[in-house]
């Protein structure tokens, strides 16, 4: 199934790159946002607490607050009958048919809900970059990124994907940062400094993530939650 959709996802980022009429092709679509949103906007001329308030801030937190309500959604939905029947399907889906339950119908509608979701977080992203193209949403490393945060904070739950998802923004944006300073540390040791040169940030993750998958093969989280029912 996993596979399948990576293909689905590929086929619909050439058609999207061929559909240059009504995509913009491989240069993507530019638009205009709200007055408000725009970086150039300042609602006050001195900065409230020590912050400049301009469009890029209210954008970034009204993001933030449309991500928070969203995953309240999503964890509603996960704690209704609904989501009751869905986690029975995944358990054991032979069972949940014979109780009653057209699994078919279930799984349709879970896709239905999860591709409505990618969506509002794919609108998201673009009013972030004021630009939607096919390798902002469609590429193969974004797919591969989510994948990462998913298997890393761990999958089958809410709060794993949280989880992986700030611990991968965070090797992204420090883990050069950090391999930097270890680089100078190292230095006067040519085989040492080689292998942390900052340029190989993405070895490093490759790394950690690998280490992550074997002493936490049910993600963060998972192993968080094992360890609770431990205590």
């Amino acid at each position: 199934y996993a596979v399948i959709t990576l293909a689905v996802a590929a086929a619909c980022q050439r058609l999207v790159s061929q559909l240059s009429d009504l995509t913009g092709g491989e240069d993507g679509l530019n638009f205009k946002v709200p007055q408000m949103l725009r970086p150039a906007y300042r609602p006050f001329a001195e900065p409230l607490f020590g912050v400049t308030i301009d469009g890029r801030i209210i954008t970034y937190y009204l993001i933030a607050a449309v991500c928070v309500a969203l995953f309240l959604m999503l964890l509603r939905i996960v704690n209704s009958p609904f989501g009751r029947v869905l986690q029975a399907i995944r358990e054991n889906p032979f069972r949940a048919e014979a109780i009653g339950y057209r699994t078919v119908l279930y799984r349709s509608l879970s896709n239905l809900l999860a591709a409505a979701f990618a969506t509002l977080a794919g609108a998201l992203y673009a009013l972030w970059l004021r630009y939607n193209g096919p390798d902002t949403s469609l590429s193969f490393e974004i797919m591969l990124n989510i994948l990462l945060m998913v298997v890393i904070g761990g999958m089958g739950t809410m709060y794993g994907a949280v989880i992986g998802a700030s611990l991968f923004v965070f090797a992204q944006s420090y883990l050069q940062d950090g391999l930097h300073v270890i680089h100078d540390a190292v230095a006067g040791v040519a085989p040492l400094a080689l292998l942390f040169e900052p340029d190989r940030w993405l070895l490093w993750l490759g790394i950690l993530f690998v280490l992550s998958v074997y002493y936490f093969p049910t993600g963060i989280a998972g192993r968080l939650r094992e360890l609770a029912r431990r205590g």
